[in-house]
């Protein structure tokens, strides 16, 4: 009887492929594996294996930082707001701090809501793994009530909501 792998001997595959069956051993309806059988099973292995691993997702953003301010110094916010006149300021930043994986840069995008009302979107670049970025809203006097500031990534998904009280 012929061994069905011409190199069976020289290389044993338990030793090639820990984990997987020998198949020159009897499978469950008493017959050998077949060499495509057993391709076509590492080939499924290997996919599902790598199927996990591609390139970060855009959940995969974390927002670790996000504020509404009145002015941004050295990358940074001076303060975080929370309730303001519209007569005492002329803009307001919406400053983000976002962690993400390596991988391709990405966006995310800033919607400036009053009153539930969309006033405003900016789309951002993300190019690092630890990135800084911020929208400028322009505020005109009399613009008062509930606004909110949502930061969405790529795929529209909420990462992360400011809320604050103009008067």
């Amino acid at each position: 009887m012929t061994a069905p792998f011409p190199l069976a001997s020289r290389y044993p595959l338990r030793q090639m492929l820990p984990g997987f069956p020998d198949p020159r051993e009897a499978n469950a309806s008493g017959g050998t594996m077949t060499l495509t059988r057993f391709l076509s099973t590492v080939s499924a292995a290997l996919f599902l294996t790598m199927a996990g691993v591609g390139e970060p997702q855009a959940s995969d953003l974390k927002i670790t930082e996000m504020a509404v301010t009145t002015k941004i110094v050295k990358g940074n916010p001076i303060d975080s707001v929370r309730r303001i006149s519209s007569t005492s300021v002329d803009a307001l930043y919406c400053f983000t701090r976002v962690v993400r994986p390596k991988g391709p840069e990405t966006t995310i995008k800033q919607v400036w809501y009053l009153n539930d009302e969309v006033v405003g979107e900016y789309e951002l670049p993300i190019k690092g793994a630890q990135w800084r970025t911020f929208s400028k809203k322009t505020v005109v006097k009399g613009q008062s009530g509930v606004w909110r500031c949502e930061a969405l990534d790529s795929e529209g998904s909420l990462l992360k909501s400011v809320t604050f009280q103009m008067n």
